[in-house]
């Protein structure tokens, strides 16, 4: 998937401006940045969910918008900040609609297989049968990247999928996109505002403020001070602990 000199403006202010980036099969990308940088618009565009300005987003070599809608279902799925869920169901059936673009609402023994392979996969065969109003954030929030999957898309975008998660619960959320890319072979692009979790857990990182790429690389290109300065505008402090890059900025 590769995005290329978009723009995006709205009542006569740029949000994007002149974007440019791939994404590595198989691979985890994180988009980080301060509030209004542009990432959630960012993810909206590549899903269609918005109409770009200029620029051109492709799949597989093919512009984004001369896809039908029930194959790029088939390509590309995403997972929204807000996740409410207003109608009583259970987890099955909330995984049920990632299923959608092949069974058209009529399940067959196929799609109830990869509903129970996913349930079994994030481990919620328990919760299989819970009301989703019955779940913790947490739970929640599996059920809704269950959804994803079951979706079996190979691009998957994540916007800020651990707003309202305790550390715990981030934790194994992201151990869990994780092995969506290793185990699954999925290629995600996740915004996240932790610098540190997309440090310890993405493979490569795009650095976005006010609606340009302040950086795009590796981890080890990226989180560093000069350009975590630049994009929050704060003091910041890198250190590498066990191999990884961390963040310190609470206490300088």
């Amino acid at each position: 998937m590769k995005v290329a000199n978009v723009t995006k403006s709205a009542s006569n202010t740029e949000i994007l401006k002149n974007i440019s980036f791939g994404l590595e099969k198989g691979k985890v990308t994180a988009i980080i940045g301060p509030n209004g940088a542009g990432k959630s618009t960012l993810l909206s565009l590549m899903s269609r969910l918005l109409q770009k300005d200029n620029g051109t987003i492709t799949i597989k070599g093919k512009e984004i918008n001369r896809w039908k809608t029930n194959e790029l279902a088939k390509e590309l799925s995403i997972l929204k900040q807000q996740n409410t869920f207003q109608v009583k169901m259970t987890v099955r059936e909330l995984l049920s609609f990632g299923r959608f673009p092949y069974s058209k609402g009529r399940l067959t023994e196929a799609d109830y297989l990869m509903i129970e392979t996913v349930l079994g996969y994030l481990d919620m065969v328990p919760y299989g049968d819970r009301y989703l109003d019955t779940l913790s954030g947490g739970q929640l929030q599996r059920a809704a990247i269950g959804m994803i999957l079951v979706q079996d898309t190979e691009y998957i975008l994540l916007d800020e999928p651990l707003n309202n998660l305790d550390l715990k619960q981030s934790i194994i959320a992201m151990q869990t996109i994780r092995k969506m890319a290793e185990e699954l072979g999925k290629t995600v692009l996740i915004v996240i505002h932790d610098v540190n979790f997309a440090a310890a857990y993405a493979d490569s990182i795009i650095a976005l403020k006010d609606g340009e790429i302040c950086r795009a690389g590796s981890v080890d290109e990226v989180i560093c001070t000069q350009v975590l300065e630049e994009v929050y505008g704060i003091e910041m402090e890198v250190q590498t602990i066990r191999g990884k890059k961390c963040c310190l900025y609470h206490t300088i």
